[in-house]
């Protein structure tokens, strides 16, 4: 290490304070790295908006190493959130990845058990911390917390809305959700389908519950400096789905949509279908990928498949090619891409009423809804999304991102949830200027 003995050391006093100061620790799974599913880019955006709210060095962050060898890192992602903490002055920790699938019951606990670990080290060195574990992987930290500990914890989802038969998961996240109301802690709800889930299907006191609504980070509602080139079939104009490739986002609903249409004679654009693996390193299609494929070709629909992901398919919401975005889920705890369409201009935007879409896409206000597993429910919106004048083109876009404005701004929503919980953490430093790294 290199000393310049030309800045004299700080006091012993200066240094007590600083390690005294209190610390909001954030423990992640997915969106340091690299992303590939809507989860990540939320990851992202809660760590940008509080390195924006806290004061400088007031932020820990924790998340499982990836190599830069693996398929789910993402170097252009992980320079931009490592030089945003880098500004915020925030301490980076990084714990060793868990084989075992996050997804897993044992993937889960080894992964809290590492990042609980870390998170008490942290705290043994300030006079308050606040833990927040983002989303379920991260639900059981309750057992790492200390008198000095608050503790808030933020699923996306659950096992019992997107896993049903999962009956071990669904045990272990209620269990380790009443572990934490047992210690005080809170449970942020994304939406208020989360909310009502929380409450009626995990048994979470409604006092417990803080309402941190999912949103957008300014970034996220600006034009990206570069957009992806579009396949050649697509730029004449083109439908956008996108999300993982699992049966809830409804991906097969969708197609069968398209070729009810199609049988009907209703001329429909290029379909852009990025359903991707939630595992970057993967090289094979899965079995849910070939089963889309194979519908396509059954179908002989005008689409073309993405099965690798890449954040930069995000950029196609500004293409003016984009004649409709199309969120087909059967199961959706909040949906991230209605708020990225609205605030991108682009649409009408296309969406079931499943979970928390039907909070966002209002029929008629902001698109056009369609029930959840029902492919001619769905076919009947997609043509009426084809088919709107432009004058109610406009009308619907200008509604979209009004709504991302007025209840969506992600930034705004976390600084409210942190300033009722942790006012403690917003308060300006006192002492000196050294903080513990």
């Amino acid at each position: 290490m290199r000393i310049n003995h030309a800045t004299p050391p700080p006091s012993l006093t200066d240094a007590l304070e600083a390690c005294h100061q209190p610390r909001v620790v954030v423990a992640v799974h997915e969106g340091f790295y690299g992303a590939s599913s809507g989860t990540g880019f939320s990851n992202r955006a809660f760590l940008t908006a509080l390195a924006r709210i806290l004061p400088p060095g007031r932020l820990s962050v924790i998340a499982p190493h990836v190599p830069d060898t693996a398929g789910a890192h993402d170097r252009r992602w992980t320079r931009e959130v490592q030089q945003m903490l880098e500004k915020a002055e925030a301490q980076v920790i990084a714990i060793p990845a868990v084989h075992a699938p996050p997804g897993s019951v044992h993937g889960s606990m080894q992964l809290c058990d590492l990042a609980g670990e870390a998170a008490l080290r942290v705290a043994d060195r300030t006079s308050r911390c606040l833990l927040i574990g983002l989303d379920v992987p991260l639900l059981g930290l309750a057992p790492y917390t200390s008198p000095t500990m608050d503790l808030l914890l933020v699923p996306r989802s659950a096992a019992a809305l997107t896993r049903p038969g999962d009956l071990s998961r669904i045990r272990w996240e209620r269990e380790a959700l009443r572990a934490a109301i047992a210690r005080g802690g809170r449970i942020g709800a994304i939406s208020t389908h989360m909310r009502d889930h929380l409450v009626a299907s995990c048994g979470v006191p409604r006092a417990s519950i803080v309402d941190i609504p999912n949103g957008l980070i300014r970034e996220e509602m600006t034009r990206p400096a570069a957009v992806l080139p579009l396949p050649l079939k697509a730029r004449a104009g083109f439908l956008l789905a996108m999300g993982r490739a699992v049966p809830t986002k409804g991906f097969e609903d969708l197609l069968e949509a398209l070729h009810l249409l199609k049988v009907r004679g209703i001329r429909i654009p290029h379909l852009l279908l990025a359903a991707v693996t939630s595992e970057g390193s993967r090289r094979r299609p899965t079995s849910h990928q070939r089963g889309l494929a194979a519908s396509i070709r059954a179908y002989d629909l005008d689409t073309t498949l993405i099965t690798r992901f890449t954040p930069s398919v995000r950029s196609w919401l500004h293409s003016p090619a984009l004649r409709a975005v199309v969120v087909p889920s059967r199961e959706e705890p909040f949906g991230r891409i209605p708020l990225e369409a609205f605030a991108a201009g682009a649409g009408p935007v296309v969406a079931t009423t499943a979970g928390g879409l039907a909070q966002t896409v209002i029929e008629g206000e902001t698109g056009f809804a369609s029930a959840p597993r029902d492919p001619k429910s769905l076919a009947s919106a997609l043509h009426r999304a084809l088919t709107v004048l432009p004058r109610e083109r406009e009308r619907l876009r200008i509604a979209g991102a009004a709504l991302v404005r007025s209840r969506h701004d992600y930034e705004a929503n976390i600084a409210s949830v942190i300033g009722h919980i942790a006012p403690w953490a917003l308060a300006p430093s006192s002492g000196g200027e050294g903080r513990p790294r």
